[in-house]
């Protein structure tokens, strides 16, 4: 089968109700070391929320490491979780990490997802979720515990892309670092390795719009993959690791009010905005603030790192995961290189 991404799939299923993707029964988790739901023993979460420039609510939950003495402030460093997912699907794992070397961290819901607010539910605003993040370095500034000064931004998956978006023009992200980053606009775009073509570009655009007058004139929203609830003879890998993900124990998560089997599925009529996302245009305006790119040396998503690193200024690093894909860093603990992104924050937020 040819390369493909979430959206290439949506042209042929966005028509399918959801009643027919019923969920297949959970399989047992594949990935050795998988522990997306850790809980650290020494730093606790707490949960917070604050307001974008929208006048939206986001909620996150935020970790303060131990040993703090009074009156001291930490660097601090936004966590943005995989596109669809919520914060406690990786991002938790990484803030938790991240804080017990001596970080806040603040791992938050983007507007539309988990806890945070925003109607239609799933829907994609790629510019609203870079402005959360913006948000969140707003809400960290004033606190009495963290040095303004010395605050970064880390996005996993599609988040990756937005946290770049945010720092292009928020130069209080001092450090930028993302893993397994998808970029969301070359994937609606031109799918993976440049596999969907302008007619299924398209095509996928009347669809999505011709969904909009639907829903306009009071029809029902179609959610879409998103990550399958069935797992078919055809399924591709990358639905299938996905499918490993976020439909077995190991990462399945529904928060509060959602349907399990609406989990990471988008609006599809606002799937189009995406598009209209460049995050690395200009990215070399990012310079002299460094910038990490993190990426399993199997990953399906590779090319997105590469591109950014390719145009990032300086300084710059693509640190390669050996033996690990796209989800193995969501949550294997014995391949996710904790160690080098503490040192990066160490280094780009010591305030020099």
């Amino acid at each position: 089968m040819k390369p493909t991404t979430l959206l290439l799939a949506l042209i042929a299923t966005h028509f399918v109700p959801q009643s027919a993707l019923a969920a297949e029964a959970p399989v047992a988790t594949r990935a050795a070391g998988a522990d997306n739901f850790y809980r650290s023993a020494s730093v606790k979460g707490e949960r917070v929320s604050f307001r974008n420039q929208y006048q939206m609510e986001v909620v996150g939950t935020l970790y303060r490491p131990q040993g703090l003495t009074h009156g001291g402030r930490a660097p601090a460093v936004v966590v943005g979780h995989p596109m669809g997912a919520v914060k406690e699907q990786s991002s938790q794992l990484y803030a938790q990490k991240l804080a017990e070397q001596g970080f806040v961290t603040l791992a938050i819901d983007l507007s539309f997802w988990g806890e945070s607010a925003g109607t239609p539910r799933h829907l994609v605003s790629p510019e609203i979720y870079s402005d959360d993040i913006s948000a969140a370095v707003d809400f960290l500034s004033t606190q009495s515990f963290v040095d303004p000064q010395r605050i970064g931004g880390l996005g996993i998956c599609g988040s990756g892309s937005f946290v770049i978006s945010a720092a292009k023009i928020d130069p209080r992200i001092k450090a930028i670092a993302t893993v397994s980053m998808y970029d969301m606009g070359a994937a609606a775009r031109q799918g993976l390795n440049h596999a969907q073509s302008l007619e299924q570009r398209r095509k996928m655009m009347k669809a999505a719009t011709d969904q909009r007058l639907v829903e306009f004139n009071g029809g029902p929203a179609v959610h879409v993959p998103g990550t399958v609830n069935k797992l078919e003879a055809d399924t591709s890998e990358v639905q299938r690791e996905f499918f490993d993900f976020y439909r077995t124990p190991r990462g399945a998560y529904a928060a509060e009010g959602e349907r399990s089997d609406l989990t990471t599925q988008p609006l599809f009529s606002s799937l189009v905005k995406f598009l209209n996302f460049y995050p690395f245009n200009d990215i070399e305006t990012v310079s002299p603030r460094p910038m990490l790119f993190i990426s399993g040396d199997h990953a399906h998503s590779r090319e997105f790192s590469e591109d950014a690193y390719r145009r990032a200024g300086h300084p710059k690093e693509l640190y390669w995961v050996k033996d690990a894909g796209h989800v193995d860093l969501y949550d294997r603990t014995d391949l996710i290189p904790f160690a080098r992104l503490a040192t990066f924050f160490r280094q780009g937020l010591s305030g020099k």
